[in-house]
Formats: C-alpha cells, sequence, structure tokens
C-alpha cells in the first residue's frame, strides 16, 4: 500500500501557474511553473504536474493532500468577467448596492468616480415582502409575485441570481421559499442565497458578498469540476 507522503499546492494566476511539492517524510521541495491557459486553467495545472512527474515519477499516488489557489476570481471581477447576474431583494432596498455606505475611499470628492455594481439597475428587482430585525414576518411573501420576477430576469438572459432579503439572517424563510422557486422553475440557473452565503447583519455588506458570489459562481463552478475531475 503505497504511503501518502505528499502534498501539492498549485496556484493559478493570471499568467504563471506555480507548483510545489512537499514530501513530509524527508523535508524535500520540489517547484515548477508554467504558462497559464486563460480558456481552461486547468490544462495548466495537468500539464504542470506531468511536468513534475518527470522528476518524481509515481508522486500523485501518495498524495495526501492539494492545496489549490488562485487569482482567477478576483480577476474576473476586476475585468467583469463574470456571469450576467439577476438580484432580487426585497421592495425599497433596489439601490443598496449604489447607495452602499457612508465611509468611502474619497468622502470628500463630490466627482469621484466609483466602480459601477456587478449588477446594473434593470437587473435588480424587488419582491414586496419584509421580515422585522427581530424576524417577525411583517409581510408574507407572495410566491406568484415571486415567479413573475424570476421569469422576469430570466427573459433579460440572466446567467446567476443572487437572493438577499432584508434581516433573512434573521429568519430565512422567504429567501428559502425563493431557493425553492428557482429549483422548480430554473433548476439551471446558478443560485446564491444571502443567508447560505454570509447571514450576517448589515444589508448592503451580505447583499454585495452575495452579489460577488453569484457573479464568479459559474467560472469558478465549471472550472472546479474540470479540475476534480482531472485530479
Amino acid at each position: 500500500m503505497n504511503q501518502r507522503i505528499y502534498r501539492l499546492g498549485c496556484d493559478i494566476g493570471g499568467t504563471f501557474t506555480d507548483f510545489v511539492l512537499l514530501n513530509d517524510e524527508t523535508g524535500e521541495i520540489q517547484i515548477n511553473k508554467c504558462l497559464t491557459t486563460p480558456k481552461d486553467p486547468s490544462d495548466a495545472v495537468e500539464e504542470g504536474i506531468k511536468e513534475m512527474l518527470t522528476k518524481t515519477p509515481g508522486f500523485v499516488g501518495q498524495l495526501d493532500e492539494v492545496i489549490h489557489g488562485t487569482t482567477l476570481v478576483i480577476n474576473s471581477i476586476i475585468e467583469r468577467k463574470g456571469a450576467k447576474t439577476g438580484l432580487i431583494t426585497t421592495k425599497g432596498f433596489r439601490d443598496v448596492l449604489e447607495l452602499a455606505r457612508e465611509k468611502r475611499y474619497d468622502t470628500y470628492d463630490i466627482f469621484a468616480v466609483y466602480p459601477e455594481p456587478l449588477v446594473p439597475r434593470p437587473l435588480r428587482l424587488e419582491v414586496d415582502e419584509r421580515i422585522a430585525s427581530d424576524g417577525r414576518i411583517l409581510k408574507k411573501l407572495d410566491p406568484e409575485e415571486a415567479k413573475r420576477v424570476l421569469n422576469q430576469l430570466i427573459d433579460m438572459g440572466i446567467e446567476s441570481l443572487a437572493v438577499c432579503l432584508i434581516n433573512s439572517f434573521e429568519k430565512p424563510t422567504h429567501e428559502l421559499m425563493i431557493k425553492d422557486i428557482v429549483l422548480k422553475e430554473a433548476p439551471d440557473l446558478s443560485l446564491s442565497i444571502s443567508y447560505e452565503v454570509l447571514p450576517q447583519i448589515r444589508e448592503f455588506e451580505r447583499t454585495s458578498t452575495t452579489v460577488t458570489n453569484a457573479y464568479v459562481k459559474p467560472l469558478t463552478g465549471s472550472y472546479l469540476a474540470r479540475l476534480s475531475n482531472r485530479l
């Protein structure tokens, strides 16, 4: 039986993919570098591992751990190459992404240009529901309204959906209802709900984090699936 004595680290950057192979028994370290393959970064991972096998034959069968890091996600956000994303939120909170918080990086420059939200306003739609800060349901979610809003976004060509309702961290009932509706009406649509992504107080942080997750989820999901299959 092979002993699992190796750990492999790979870091996929925008230009290069770097590898470090550690033998836990001897402390020996092997490094390698190859060009990143932007269309499918898992190609570079496979190529780099093959190159390392010429120096350390058979190490793959003795791997105990593979550690993966990448800048691909942050690059896709900076370059705006993520999925076309829609947002469903509580009535009155459509513009949270643009209002943000009072503290800004250039508070006194009234001409400062801020980054555009990852979800443009036409793709941010509301449902008329409300949950209080203590978890009480003040206004029930209408499932039919949620379906209509979902179908509107689908008709506009969204590839991913973020759902962030006010105070859902305290009581996620309505978000979970929308999740069930999406799974029935559009099972292939990539979905992120704030209760699962960041169930914490403060609507801007929760909304922006959930939207960011939805924006990169199709990219990272397909990439990690291919990488897992290859590994």
